[in-house]
């Protein structure tokens, strides 16, 4: 069957939502062949993905991830796509963080690099915050600290037959796309970056069909994944059923222009060694502005800020007085008590 699947798309046809969740759910349960996964993945990617097809595949994963029951209306997630290969720290990491010294509840999706220099996991551990948890911990977390890492391979295990594939073929695929729409505690609210504004649309569409309550899907016009400081930052919203389209400035929401350079590191200890200056209130305006930019949209879709503009304001403070820094300290003081756990 998942020949047919592989043959559909290189002979340039697009599946229906029920043949891709069927086919993903193949992937899934090891029945395919690393090399059929990376040609399958390999023709999407050049062909381009679907609507009906991302929404069928999101759904296997969703319908086989391990789920984490966390109701709180304040519960979002900023894991975004990756795989701009921009080279800057990891801000929606550190805009987590001061989101949570914020009150808002962050269920952190993430995993290590596969296209990038640094992935969430790879800079929480070197800020020595557990990636390793089980889920009673990432509850206790989530309730206790306002924040939790949730591993991606530790609840998508189905994900360890495209590990291989995706690692020989190095750019980004459909699976990148997948692991914003798959948190394993189900947020409904999210800021999502994402390397394009066609992937972004699409994305927003798959969002409104699943009934998300309220997510910026995000691209900077420099092609970071993230709100960008250098410049324009297109933004589809997606609120109760309805999507909208706009663009922002960071002179809009009261922040400066600055340089991409200004905000690059080379790997995951240079972005660890970023984000703790920028908390300790020792870095360049043009990263807290980018944190405060990235964490501001994290506490409006959290409705604690009631607009961009006084999250942004919101992160400031939550910086400029130390509430983040000291978040950032609570989170690394739980390591041992989870190591400990994780053991028995």
């Amino acid at each position: 069957m998942f020949q047919q699947y592989l043959q559909r798309v290189i002979d340039n046809k697009s599946l229906t939502e029920k043949e891709a969740e069927h086919a993903m759910s193949l992937i899934m349960d090891g029945n395919i062949t690393a090399s059929q996964i990376a040609s399958f993945i390999t023709v999407l990617r050049f062909r381009g993905e679907t609507v009906e097809e991302m929404l069928g595949f999101t759904q296997a994963m969703r319908m086989k991830m391990k789920k984490i029951e966390f109701n709180h209306p304040n519960v979002i997630d900023t894991c975004g796509t990756g795989g701009d290969s921009a080279s800057t720290f990891n801000i929606s990491t550190a805009a987590a963080i001061v989101a949570s010294s914020g009150g808002a509840k962050v269920a952190k999706h993430g995993n290590r690099a596969f296209t990038s220099k640094s992935g969430s996991a790879d800079v929480l551990e070197q800020l020595q915050i557990p990636v390793q948890q089980t889920t009673e911990d990432v509850k206790a977390a989530l309730q206790k600290k306002g924040m939790a890492f949730l591993f991606a391979p530790n609840y998508h295990e189905g994900m360890k037959h495209a590990v291989q594939p995706r690692k020989e073929i190095g750019f980004r695929t459909i699976f990148n796309i997948l692991g914003p729409l798959a948190n394993p505690v189900q947020c409904k609210n999210q800021v999502i970056g994402v390397f394009s504004k066609t992937y972004a649309e699409k994305m927003a569409q798959v969002l409104v069909e699943l009934k998300a309550t309220h997510v910026l899907l995000v691209c900077g016009e420099d092609g970071l994944d993230e709100f960008s400081i250098t410049g324009k930052s297109h933004v589809l919203e997606v609120k109760n059923g309805q999507l909208h389209k706009f663009s922002v400035e960071p002179e809009e929401v009261g922040l400066r222009r600055h340089s991409l350079q200004d905000i690059q590191v080379r790997n995951s200890l240079e972005s660890a060694q970023t984000i703790q200056q920028a908390f300790q209130l020792k870095s360049t305006e043009a990263v807290i502005d980018t944190i405060a930019y990235n964490a501001g949209a994290a506490l409006y879709v959290a409705n604690i800020a009631k607009s961009m503009i006084e999250g942004i304001y919101q992160a400031k403070q939550l910086l400029k007085n130390g509430d983040a820094l000291r978040q950032l300290q609570l989170l690394k003081q739980e390591r041992g008590q989870f190591h400990a756990s994780a053991n028995h």
